[in-house]
This record gives C-alpha cells, sequence and structure tokens, in this order.
C-alpha cells in the first residue's frame, strides 16, 4: 500500500500528475486545487490514498492532510466515488466543504461538476450525521448545542480533544480528520487523555 511519494514532478495533466520516484514515475490523480500547486522538475511529496480494484491499482494523491482526510469521508456517502470526490475538492477548499455541511447549503455543494441536487442533499444529510458521531462537525455548527445533555459523553469528548489539538497550533480541519480516525480505532469508550495521545501520534506521522 503507497501512502507517500516523495521525489520530483516528472508532468502535470489536467487530473493527473506523474511524479518521479527514483526513476520510477507514479501516475496520480489529484484534484485542480493540488495540480495547481505543483511545478514540473520541482520537488514534491504527496500524500496518497491507494484504491485497488479488479482491474486496476489506482493512486490519489493530495498535498494537504485535510484534503485527504476529506477525499476519504466523501467517498463513504453513496454515489461519490474517487472522481466525484477529486472534482468536488476541486472546487470547494476542506474549509469550504465543512461549512457548507454544517450549514447545509446544498446549493454550494452541488456546485462541483458531477454534484446534482440529489447527491448534495445526500452529501449534507449522510455527512452532518456522521461529523457529528466522529466530531468532525465544524466549531462553527457547534457552539449552541456543546453544553447541552445531547452534547455529552463521545461528542463533547471528540470535540475537546480537537479543541486541544488546536491550542497545540494544529489546524482545526487537521485536528477534526485526526480525531475521527483514532475514535474509529480505540472506539467511543475512549477516555479524552487517550483521544489526544492517539491524535497526536496520527499528526506526527
Amino acid at each position: 500500500m503507497i501512502a507517500k511519494l516523495k521525489g520530483q514532478v516528472d508532468s502535470v495533466d489536467t487530473d493527473s500528475a506523474v511524479i518521479d520516484v527514483g526513476g520510477v514515475g507514479y501516475l496520480v490523480s489529484a484534484s485542480a486545487r493540488t495540480l495547481r500547486d505543483l511545478t514540473v522538475g520541482g520537488p514534491v511529496a504527496v500524500l496518497v490514498e491507494t484504491i485497488v480494484r479488479e482491474d486496476a491499482i489506482a493512486l490519489y494523491g493530495f498535498l494537504e492532510t485535510a484534503e485527504r482526510d476529506w477525499f476519504r469521508i466523501l467517498t463513504t456517502v453513496q454515489g461519490v466515488g474517487a472522481r466525484v470526490a477529486l472534482s468536488i475538492l476541486s472546487t470547494l477548499s476542506p474549509n469550504e466543504i465543512a461549512r457548507a455541511i454544517a450549514a447545509q447549503d446544498r446549493a454550494t455543494l452541488s456546485r462541483p461538476a458531477g454534484v446534482g441536487p440529489k447527491l448534495a442533499a445526500r452529501l449534507a444529510t449522510e455527512l452532518k450525521d456522521k461529523a457529528a458521531s466522529f466530531g468532525i462537525v465544524p466549531a462553527a455548527a457547534a457552539p449552541a448545542n456543546a453544553a447541552s445533555p445531547a452534547a455529552a459523553g463521545g461528542g463533547s469528548i471528540n470535540e475537546d480533544a480537537v479543541s486541544a489539538l488546536v491550542n497545540l497550533g494544529y489546524k482545526r480541519i487537521e485536528a477534526f480528520g485526526a480525531v475521527a480516525r483514532v475514535t474509529q480505532r480505540l472506539g467511543a469508550d475512549a477516555k479524552l487523555d487517550a483521544v489526544i495521545r492517539a491524535g497526536l501520534q496520527e499528526l506526527a506521522r
């Protein structure tokens, strides 16, 4: 499983790039946002999501952890394959996606190519529910409920862990992604200090 590539940009196309690592060229699909930041002949390190199919092994590259995390989250929604996820990430930044889901802004979510009104509605509904359970809801959507009884338990622990990581200097969207992965691994009964420690280890990778 390829998780990261570090080398030189060999070429850039409309929806992919070739990364030369020690003389081996890897074809990596990426969002327009990522491809715009690549310079042919320049050094690069990309995070990679490897998807294995029956007929191919596809690599998807990201310059930011937040973009990779949202790629993973988006592709959990029925009807959102890798290409549609990249289309969304080409049009909307990770923060814009988070804000649109928190605000249930279906118009913004339907802007990317390949996302119609029905899929935008599914994204808004399914990801808001999933984000709430994994602690990925942007802070702007949570304050009113943060102290309510409904917020007690796993959701509040996740939010506290995110706040702790932000206070340590990490970006909020990166902290959300790290806590999401940690809670999936440790389970809903994990204590706050364990989630924070595991989150720090995740972010240090």
